[in-house]
């Protein structure tokens, strides 16, 4: 790897809503160098709530900065880098508890980063499934999202819509109009399990803005859990796609 690691944590006990979107709502966001990544023709944005835990910043442990939640809205995009096509996320919006985490992801990867009152929980739901809960307080009330989840894992099967939504292995960020920011994200393929129940009720206007409001108020497209694993994420690098000259 050319590139050396920026970051290393564990991801853990992602929470993943999927709802379908117009491709056109996406554009504003869309970086220069990639195009839309499809599942079956449809455009797909999710909703994630996770751990971060043992993170890293360059290999040091900032305090009070280790463990935390982050809740995030992304969608997927491909770049062709000349000899193959790299799949990765863009992130519209992400929400931490910690404004540190804000100030750095923002200005060295720009990054949309949110600093909240954040907490999380996770509860027995009988014998056999579990309750993850993430919640972020804005204007005085919490925001819930969350999944009811059977307690049985399993591997994330190939061509199944579970590894279209979970292996991206790359990010994304609108720099301008013809830059833009890429970074490797590197994990093994994760474990899922079934999602029995779930819950997002949030400020979609505020957080997202009114155009997603139609497409985030309704029933999700589909539902994941996944066990998560170590992570890392590496130093991140530009590119730069040429202007079109008028004729």
């Amino acid at each position: 790897m050319s590139k050396s690691r920026f970051l290393t944590a564990q991801w853990k006990n992602l929470v993943m809503l999927n709802y379908e979107v117009p491709p056109e709502i996406l554009k504003p966001y869309l970086p220069a160098a990639t195009e839309i990544d499809l599942w079956e023709g449809k455009a797909l944005v999710s909703m994630v709530g996770f751990l971060f835990e043992n993170t890293r910043v360059l290999g040091i442990k900032w305090p009070f900065h280790v463990n935390l939640e982050e809740v995030n809205l992304r969608f997927y995009v491909r770049h062709f880098d000349g000899k193959e096509w790299k799949r990765g996320a863009v992130f519209i919006s992400e929400i931490v508890p910690k404004s540190m985490i804000v100030l750095i992801a923002n200005n060295l990867y720009k990054e949309h980063y949110r600093a909240l009152p954040m907490r999380h929980s996770i509860t027995k739901d009988g014998l056999g499934h579990t309750r993850f809960l993430y919640e972020w307080k804005l204007k005085g009330r919490w925001n819930k999202l969350g999944a009811t989840v059977r307690n049985a894992l399993v591997k994330i099967e190939p061509g199944s819509p579970e590894e279209f939504i979970f292996e991206h292995y790359w990010g994304y960020n609108r720099l301008t109009d013809h830059k833009t920011m890429q970074y490797q994200v590197e994990h093994i393929a994760w474990q899922v399990a079934e999602v029995k129940d779930y819950i997002f009720d949030g400020d979609i206007a505020e957080l997202y803005g009114e155009a997603f409001l139609p497409y985030l108020s309704v029933k999700p497209f589909s539902a994941f859990w996944a066990n998560g694993s170590d992570i890392a994420v590496r130093i991140g690098d530009k590119l730069v796609v040429s202007a079109t000259l008028p004729k």
